[in-house]
């Protein structure tokens, strides 16, 4: 790819960049300790119902009733909710180096992640990526999910952009690999120093140390 083309927009995946992941493995782990869960039955069925949750086509209640309370429980969908929410952590320098290179570079910034609805909604709110990003390409919004490579092009339609002007940053280096197939260059984002060594590269320099 041609490092001289200019970079206007950077599509930024969420979990794993700018938060940690909102309901992963680990997170799951700590729900089946905390709430005395059986962790075969409940990622049994988790596996085979989150691609419909993140996708929009259930709820997070109906995803949850699938998934927790399928049968009677002593602790309410409320509680186990916040639970989940409570899972989602900034990582700060990420947050804001971008804030700060958008500012900098006058950036388009979008978000194009894999969350259920309510999940995005509550994240938006509560960590204010409203402040960071124009748009959220969030697939519970477009019923689309990466790595389906439909996803970069709506986000590409959304921002108004070539696929020659975007950044894209993803924990995931498949995904990575997949916006590459249509013109997207990426970053697979492991730690900070890294992700800002590699902007560096293309012009997107804060000389942070």
């Amino acid at each position: 790819m041609n490092k001289s083309e200019k970079i206007s927009t950077l599509f930024l995946d969420i979990g794993g960049v700018l938060l940690t992941n909102g309901w992963d493995r680990q997170a799951r782990l700590k729900a089946i300790e905390e709430f005395d869960l059986d962790a075969e039955e409940v990622n049994e069925r988790h596996h085979l119902t989150f691609d419909t949750f993140e996708i929009g086509k259930l709820s997070l209640v109906e995803y949850l009733t699938r998934v927790i309370f399928y049968e009677k429980r002593k602790f309410t969908i409320n509680k186990f909710t916040t639970f989940m929410f409570e899972q989602s952590k900034p990582l700060p320098d990420m947050i804001e180096y971008i804030r700060e290179l958008k500012r900098k570079f006058n950036l388009k910034v979008t978000a194009v992640s894999n969350e259920g609805r309510e999940l995005t909604e509550y994240r938006i709110k509560e960590f204010r990526l409203n402040e960071i990003f124009d748009a959220f390409v969030a697939s519970s919004f477009v019923h689309f999910r990466k790595p389906d490579v439909d996803i970069y092009k709506i986000a590409l339609d959304i921002s108004q952009v070539s696929s020659e002007q975007v950044m894209y940053i993803d924990d995931r280096h498949m995904f990575v690999e997949v916006a590459a197939s249509i013109g997207i260059r990426g970053i697979h984002h492991t730690e900070f120093n890294k992700t800002q060594n590699e902007l560096s590269r293309y012009g997107l320099s804060l000389n942070i140390k």
